[in-house]
């Protein structure tokens, strides 16, 4: 038997197994990477790390549990603003630095810190941004409503059908 007549009967049958050997090789290797990112991303994923979520936000972990990932983490997203999130809705740890909790502890501000900084005008309080957005809405053009839209629009028809047409 040549090589011609062995490949035509038996070729197609080993690419077969050649191509899926291949497939099964790199489904495993893509496997193992995942499995290493998601063990680095919870070695990573502690209170004080500043992280990307699906949303596209970024935020600072205050709580997390990673031993309960049904309960949500706690995320600030600017200062005094957390929110609640699924632990799956952190995309990824954005900062390099590794945070232990005890540096987390050690970085929390008090409250009188807190009321320094502000008065000092470090940071902004969130009754600040609330006054600065109300001040933004005196200063914002007025909106017209649909009701308003349609009556002006009916004004402009009338008064384009008084009009003798030149």
């Amino acid at each position: 038997m040549n090589f011609s007549t062995f490949f035509q009967q038996y070729g197609l049958i080993i690419l077969l197994v050649i191509l899926l050997l291949f497939m099964f090789w790199s489904s495993r290797r893509r496997m193992a990477k995942q499995k290493l990112e998601q063990e680095a991303k919870a070695r990573q994923t502690v209170p004080g790390a500043e992280v990307l979520m699906q949303g596209g936000l970024y935020g600072t972990i205050v709580a997390y549990d990673p031993d309960n990932l049904d309960q949500p983490a706690l995320v600030e997203i600017a200062p005094g603003v957390q929110i609640k999130v699924h632990s799956q809705a952190i995309l990824r740890v954005v900062a390099n630095e590794n945070v232990t909790e005890d540096e987390f502890i050690e970085a929390e501000v008090d409250q009188a810190e807190y009321q320094a900084d502000v008065a000092s005008g470090w940071e902004r309080s969130v009754s600040d941004d609330a006054q600065r957005a109300a001040e933004r809405a005196e200063k914002a053009p007025h909106i017209e409503t649909a009701e308003e839209t349609a009556k002006r629009l009916q004004d402009e028809t009338d008064g384009k059908k008084d009009k003798p047409e030149a």
